[in-house]
């Protein structure tokens, strides 16, 4: 034993995350919807990018995506040269977390956030601070009082994962304006594309210097299996990630089906209509089932039942029906089931199982 071997202060506090389940055993016609994927996939352009981009697997990918940054500056109307890209949204928001926090620091998020915030806190040894919400809303007072002089990062997901709400453009302006001088306010926009005209947080990220913005190719563009995701902020940040992240983060076809994916703004757009339409019908459907939900912004809805008790029987009653949801007792929500907005018959079908559980009590 190598007793004297030690990770970092910190590290061992982290509780493993866990992603949500895709199998059930003994049941073969699974319906996943635990992870928030696009059941329509990512678009034939990007399908096409990936078979050309595997005639070139023998070759480094480049370092400094110009083409995929490029894109993205097109489509989004940023500066291409502000841009950062990192394996996933998730490897953007833990290299912030390394640069700007340590031990001594407290990075800021709130009860019901991303439950990465707290891993990124710990991995780098600063200290996690949790904000209470306002019946599951982001309240940007609570945040504010709880700032200190420690407070190197504020971390806010817009919509907000579980929950699905979200908070206007002049609350965030208010709580971007009231941090520290030192705090940097990081607006994850997962699931920003879900929302009909938003910049997540573009124009504010131009006007200000304490303001960064993630994004991610896996939600909406259907390329979770990718790994690719981009941020957005001053100059003076993207200088400090382009140089602690790895020189070839991203592969060959992952920069190709990437930036692809963003050029076909036709089949995003379509995505999101469907997305909304079966969203809504969905909430509503077991809302007459006596099952609420908040107006969802993203592409799921969370359910609240009376209870975790009865959370936690409906959950069993979908699993035994083949349909996987995600149980949210981590997220400080024992009483809900997060359930992914599928394509219209994994919609119905889920109506159908909670109606009968619900018929059934």
């Amino acid at each position: 034993m190598a007793d004297g071997i030690q990770p970092q202060p910190g590290i061992m506090d982290i509780a493993l995350y866990k992603g949500g389940e895709s199998h059930l055993d003994g049941v073969s016609n699974v319906l996943k919807l635990s992870s928030n994927e696009n059941p329509l996939g990512p678009s034939d352009a990007a399908r096409e990018a990936i078979a050309r981009a595997s005639h070139d697997l023998h070759r480094y990918p480049p370092t400094d995506h110009t083409k995929l940054r490029t894109a993205i500056a097109e489509v989004w109307g940023v500066d291409a040269e502000r841009v950062f890209c990192g394996v996933g949204s998730g490897d953007v928001l833990k290299l912030l977390a390394e640069a700007y926090a340590g031990p001594g620091d407290e990075v800021v998020f709130t009860e019901h956030g991303f439950s990465m915030y707290p891993i990124y806190a710990h991995a780098c040894g600063a200290t996690p601070v949790v904000v209470a919400e306002n019946e599951r809303v982001v309240d940007v007072d609570a945040i504010l009082a709880a700032c200190t002089d420690k407070t190197k990062l504020v971390f806010i997901a817009n919509p907000a994962n579980p929950t699905g709400t979200m908070i206007g453009s002049a609350e965030v302006a208010r709580l971007a304006a009231g941090l520290p001088a030192q705090a940097l306010l990081v607006l994850d926009g997962a699931y920003a594309e879900f929302v009909d005209g938003f910049d997540a947080g573009k124009a504010l990220v131009e006007a200000r210097q304490n303001v960064f913005m993630s994004r991610t190719f896996s939600k909406i563009y259907g390329l979770g299996g990718m790994r690719v995701g981009w941020g957005y902020g001053p100059q003076t940040i993207i200088d400090v990630l382009n140089r602690i992240r790895g020189p070839f983060n991203l592969s060959t076809v992952a920069l190709a089906a990437a930036e692809a994916a963003v050029r076909d703004t036709a089949h995003t757009e379509k995505c999101r209509v469907e997305n909304a339409k079966w969203r809504d019908w969905l909430a509503n459907a077991l809302a007459e089932l006596g099952v609420p939900s908040d107006t969802s912004t993203a592409n799921f809805i969370l359910a609240r039942f009376a209870d975790e008790a009865e959370a936690t029987a409906c959950d069993n009653h979908l699993r035994d029906n083949g349909i996987i949801v995600r149980r949210v007792a981590g997220y400080g929500l024992p009483h809900c089931l997060r359930i992914t907005i599928g394509d219209e018959s994994a919609c119905r079908r889920v109506a159908h199982a909670i109606a009968q559980f619900k018929g059934a009590k």
